[in-house]
């Protein structure tokens, strides 16, 4: 029998809910804001037909354009050929939640601030830099100094029972 190509077609295991989080839909999803300019992932809910995203956005980031009561336009990249495509696409909120892609930048910017004001009130530089990961620093394996004595390890011959 030959598959099929419909808009959920091999959405199998993609959309399907995780362990325990079965049912209804908490009103909690409900009642979180969103804005223009925000930053939001889409993860199709399938407890929730209306307003799913195609299954190629599903896992995708995106910048919302627009709010409606029930609904946010969300603006997200696609590649097709050697471009760049805006697609804009139009979800309801069961499918979207706040990106936390950068929370580790604003939580960098919120530190440098705050080791700014700190050096400026002491008068002094401080460096505010990411600075890469060095090699770690060669070390000589000392032999009798330190009692690590090196040891020659041999297999054991092999012995019959008979």
């Amino acid at each position: 029998m030959p598959h099929s190509f419909g808009y959920r077609a091999r959405t199998r295991h993609m959309f399907k809910r995780g362990f325990k989080e079965h049912g209804p839909i908490k009103l909690s999803t409900y009642m979180i804001n969103y804005h223009v300019g925000d930053i939001v992932d889409i993860k199709a809910n399938a407890a929730q037909q209306k307003g799913m995203p195609h299954k190629y956005y599903h896992g995708r980031t995106g910048i919302i354009y627009n709010v409606t009561p029930s609904a946010v336009g969300v603006i997200v990249h696609k590649v097709v050929g050697n471009r760049y495509i805006e697609k804009r696409v139009n979800l309801r909120v069961e499918h979207i939640r706040h990106s936390k892609c950068r929370q580790e930048f604003l939580d960098r910017v919120k530190r440098n601030h705050d080791a700014h004001a700190e050096a400026k009130s002491k008068g002094e530089r401080v460096n505010l830099k990411r600075i890469p990961a060095l090699p770690r620093p060669a070390s000589t394996v000392t032999a009798v100094s330190s009692g690590n004595v090196p040891q020659t390890m041999v297999p054991v011959a092999y012995e019959t029972t008979i």
